[in-house]
């Protein structure tokens, strides 16, 4: 998956497990915990780079190995250059440590979002 926007350069590291390259893709990110058990866990935070297989991101709660999260990406193209988009992923935190989780994707799908009030009477307006 390619992200619009995104520098070509890659953060791959020498020796680096990983499969799919990560681009540094600074974006605003709210989560919310996938499990009946666990109530409405949920936080914000903003992605440090991001892969077609996994998402770095800071998060404001420690998540826990192996939990599911739901992650609301938003993304810096617009469809039509008229609807702003965010993209849903879905997966498991696979580290967390210093404020920050790994998650790796299983699932994604990109969704139209509600413009703000403000943006939305500019567009309005013209």
């Amino acid at each position: 998956m390619m992200f619009p926007g995104a520098m070509m350069t890659t953060n791959r590291i020498e020796n680096d497990r990983r499969h799919s390259d990560r681009f540094p893709i600074e974006r605003e990110v709210r989560y919310k915990v996938l499990s009946k058990r666990s109530g409405e866990e949920a936080g914000e935070g903003r992605t440090l780079n991001m892969s077609s297989a996994g998402v770095l991101f800071t998060a404001d709660h420690q998540l826990i190995p192996g939990k599911r999260l739901e992650l609301a990406i938003t993304w810096p193209a617009q469809l039509n250059n008229k609807c702003a988009l965010k993209l849903v992923a879905r997966g498991r935190v696979v580290r967390s440590q210093n404020g920050m989780a790994a998650l790796e994707i299983q699932q994604y799908e990109f969704r139209t979002s509600a413009l703000p009030a403000a943006s939305a009477a500019a567009i309005g307006a013209n």
